[in-house]
């Protein structure tokens, strides 16, 4: 294994409450439910159309309002932070040989400026994608890029829609308990590996 793909929010970055905000922000204009702390806990384990279904939100509109919602972002990131430990453990990995990659559906712009801003230098590539569901697309494409199998490969992120892009293109998932998912969702999916501390993950590669 040389490369280790990881999710930024919500696995890197601690940002489920400056999303949280830019959701409440938009709920009006687009009349669906804002959310609280709480709901962000009793949700974990809900699809995202499931809990689009519960605060009633037009996921047709969802091309219109993520732009606004990592325009808001961007525009509060001295907000978001790395998770405890997150740059010891990226920093570790790369000196032991990893080449450490960033895949999301954020964007590059705004990820650029937290790692900027965090100061980290040991992130190789930054890569994106458009769609909320197209990773397996772009990991696809990336290892094509570097002639690589899957199995050179380790994805490392919170989410189901994650493990499900990886479970499309074979490459293994390493699920963290830390982000937005809960455990049951990711369960049925299969994770290779499940840490629960950054700290934890780097023993799990080492």
């Amino acid at each position: 294994m040389k490369y280790i793909i990881f999710d930024f929010d919500g696995t890197l970055a601690d940002s489920n409450q400056l999303f949280m905000k830019a959701w409440n922000l938009f709920a009006e204009q687009y009349n669906y439910d804002q959310v609280n702390a709480d709901d962000l806990i009793t949700s974990r384990n809900l699809t995202i159309p499931q809990r689009a279904k519960k605060y009633r939100f037009p996921m047709h509109k969802l091309p219109i309002i993520l732009p606004k919602v990592y325009r808001y972002f961007k525009e509060h990131i001295e907000e978001v932070k790395l998770f405890e430990g997150i740059k010891e453990m990226l920093d570790t990995l790369a000196q032991k040989g990893y080449t450490i990659i960033i895949l999301s559906s954020n964007a590059k712009e705004n990820i650029e400026l937290l790692l900027q801003q965090e100061q980290v230098a040991s992130v190789s590539q930054v890569l994106t994608s458009s769609k909320l569901f197209g990773k397996d697309a772009v990991i696809k494409k990336f290892m094509k890029q570097q002639q690589v199998m899957p199995d050179d490969v380790l994805y490392v992120g919170d989410e189901v829609r994650d493990i499900i892009a990886c479970n499309k293109v074979k490459v293994p998932f390493m699920w963290v308990s830390w982000g937005l998912d809960g455990f049951e969702l990711i369960e049925k999916e299969n994770p290779k590996y499940v840490v629960h501390t950054p700290v934890q993950l780097i023993d799990t590669l080492t």
